[in-house]
């Protein structure tokens, strides 16, 4: 399981509301293309989300603040709308700039420190051995990335489409 990031302009995120299949594909070709509107938080996400929420973090940057369609619905169909484990979420650009002002205060260091990892394993969160040492420091990592990611975001006004595969 990875946690994933899209970056999209109010337009695309519109379109993307009203053709997912077509946000699907957008996706793609960016992970393809390894360019810089695609990002994500590999194996780390569920843990990354638990570490900002720890701090009081705002903004849901791993999992989206919307859901597109709701998996529950009757007319949830899977060949379209299921990106990986379920439905894409997303920021919109409001929340972006939010979350690019709130990780650009935090440290990997920070992100971190006074953490127990029997806290994450405990709580089982993905990927489920944080009796490994430096398994905190190996999800600090992808601060940098994703404070890189959300502040370009947040420059061009961007929205950020988010989903588990």
């Amino acid at each position: 399981m990875n946690g994933n990031w899209l970056r999209v302009t109010p337009a695309e995120l519109a379109r993307a509301k009203d053709d997912l299949e077509w946000a699907y594909e957008l996706a793609e070709a960016a992970g393809e293309a390894a360019d810089d509107r695609s990002s994500g938080t590999g194996k780390a996400w569920q843990a990354l989300d638990f570490l900002l929420r720890r701090r009081g973090f705002g903004v849901p940057i791993v999992e989206g603040a919307a859901a597109f369609v709701d998996p529950s619905d009757d007319d949830f169909a899977e060949s379209d709308q299921d990106w990986g484990y379920g439905p894409p979420s997303y920021l919109t650009p409001e929340q972006v700039a939010s979350a690019a002002a709130e990780l650009a205060t935090i440290t990997p260091e920070d992100l971190i420190r006074g953490v127990d990892p029997a806290e994450l394993q405990h709580a089982e969160i993905y990927p489920n051995h944080w009796d490994r040492p430096d398994e905190l420091v190996w999800v600090a990592h992808f601060l940098p990335d994703a404070r890189r990611f959300f502040a370009t975001a947040a420059r061009r006004g961007a929205a950020v489409i988010c989903w588990i595969d």
